[in-house]
């Protein structure tokens, strides 16, 4: 079996498919089929672009730390959302199981 190399694609290149996707003339499975990428690597890209501008893909392939960042408050805070609703949900279980007997 062998390990396959990871892929790394130039700025101007993701630009130019953000671009092709911004576009609307293909849907993203065919984008990302006609140019040898995942889907999800359009989104991602099309994310960057968006957030960061002129400063996205700042190049050797490695994302930009302060999306890593951005992203670990999100998923942190979401985290800490959904334990509470969660234990609310325990609490009106308890609640209402009690209301039965």
């Amino acid at each position: 079996m062998s390990i396959r190399k990871r892929q790394v694609f130039s700025p101007e290149f993701k630009r130019e498919a953000v671009a092709l996707l911004g576009k609307g003339d293909k849907n993203v499975a065919q984008l990302a089929r006609e140019l040898g990428v995942k889907r999800s690597h359009l989104y991602r890209w099309k994310e960057e672009l968006d957030v960061h501008g002129r400063q996205a893909f700042p190049g050797q392939g490695k994302r930009n730390p302060q999306t890593s960042i951005n992203e670990t408050v999100r998923l942190r805070a979401e985290n800490r959302r959904l334990q509470e609703e969660n234990e609310i949900l325990k609490k009106a279980a308890i609640y209402f199981a009690k209301e039965l007997e």
